[in-house]
């Protein structure tokens, strides 16, 4: 497999309201990596050792490539509260930003097809075409939203826009989003409030194309308002750029590196993997600012974090991140990195390119999160 870096998922991780900031206080030690004794008291990783594959995330048709990670908040239709969503971004022939499926996992390890999305016959404009990136979120509403940033061949140079795809209940496309600053949507959360929902997405095309893998500091952060309304499809009623600036660049292993995992915290800070900056950005009231903060405040960046991708808030309000460089999970609060967890050591260097969504289990003190290399849902625990 390719050596790929790019979400969370953080994405997937869908806000009802707002998390508590005090929940899991127990102690913890860290597995590994330069965190001082001590530092991984009250980590919400803390007491969590093992890793176990549930599925292969690998559908009929063949897509690989493991990327976005939502858990279903709800049971309608073929959707069941509690299962896992995964969204592939590769064919069958490995080529990237050409994968066309979600599949859906239940925490025993049974695998459905949720949806597997034509290209030719969508509701709407999506430029480009189909390729599902890690900006993928279930509603309670029974909506999914899915990320698209296509290619035609599996390179940077042949990359587009793409678009937003919002699926219904049955896994059935009716509605895109696209244009008004989605420019190659890479992760995705969202704020769940019923009928108003605000989808935060970070975009990695500003002109990355034309700077052939040189860095262009033209990542941005959506925020993205929905209407939900009883029969009908989400209604956008306001597109606003909350953060930009940050650095992206194409690849010819990993087609495009840029802003990617977000998770929104309970005081409304927006939390962004700046995977080409190393760093965890903060922006502040993102929820409610009407314009960029830039690239946010610095909230950590080097010691244990490896490029950065897949990003996800814990309910004891740490930030959870996966390292595309070396195939580890940071947990990172305003004191410092507190815990570090390997996940994936296969390849060389040991873990780099194997790690992108990753959700935390509602259910459970655990994690789940995909590993590209070997194409499965996993569980920290």
């Amino acid at each position: 497999m390719k050596y790929k870096l790019g979400a969370v998922v953080a994405a997937g991780v869908v806000l009802a309201g707002m998390l508590s900031p005090n929940a899991y206080a127990d102690a913890g030690t860290q597995q590994s990596g330069s965190v001082p004794p001590g530092q991984a008291k009250h980590a919400f990783v803390g007491p969590l050792f093992q890793t176990t594959a549930i599925a292969s995330t690998v559908p009929d048709n063949g897509d690989v490539n493991p990327y976005g990670v939502a858990v279903v908040p709800l049971t309608l239709n073929k959707l069941t509260q509690g299962n896992v969503l995964v969204s592939n971004f590769n064919n069958s022939g490995n080529s990237q930003g050409t994968g066309t499926t979600i599949v859906q996992v239940s925490p025993a390890g049974v695998v459905s097809l949720f949806a597997e999305i034509d290209p030719q016959n969508l509701p709407g404009t999506c430029t480009g075409g189909v390729g599902l990136t890690t900006a993928l979120v279930a509603l309670r509403s029974g909506w999914v939203i899915v990320g698209s940033l296509p290619t035609t061949d599996g390179s940077a140079a042949t990359a587009s826009a793409g678009c937003l795809l919002v699926l219904d209940s049955t896994g059935t496309v009716r509605e895109t989003i696209v244009g008004n600053g989605i420019n190659g949507p890479w992760d995705m959360t969202a704020l769940d409030q019923g009928s108003r929902v605000d989808l935060f997405v970070t975009n990695v095309l500003n002109g990355t194309v034309a700077g052939n893998g040189a860095v262009v500091n033209g990542g941005t952060v959506l925020r993205v308002d929905l209407t939900i309304a009883p029969n009908a499809v989400p209604f956008v009623t306001g597109i606003t750029t909350i953060g930009s600036g940050f650095g992206q660049r194409s690849d010819p292993d990993a087609l495009v590196v840029g802003p990617t995992g977000v998770g929104l915290a309970a005081n409304g800070t927006l939390f962004v993997a700046d995977s080409v900056g190393n760093r965890i950005a903060a922006i502040n009231n993102a929820v409610r600012r009407h314009n960029s903060a830039g690239t946010g405040r610095t909230f950590s960046a080097d010691q244990n974090l490896s490029t950065p991708l897949g990003l996800a808030i814990a309910p004891n309000g740490d930030v959870l991140t996966v390292n595309a460089g070396d195939g580890n999970l940071v947990e990172t609060r305003p004191s410092g990195q507190v815990a570090v967890r390997t996940l994936d050591t296969s390849g060389s260097p040991p873990g780099a390119g194997a790690l992108f969504g990753l959700a935390v289990n509602p259910s459970d003190r655990s994690v789940y999160y995909v590993d590209d290399a070997t194409n499965t849902l996993n569980l920290l625990f």
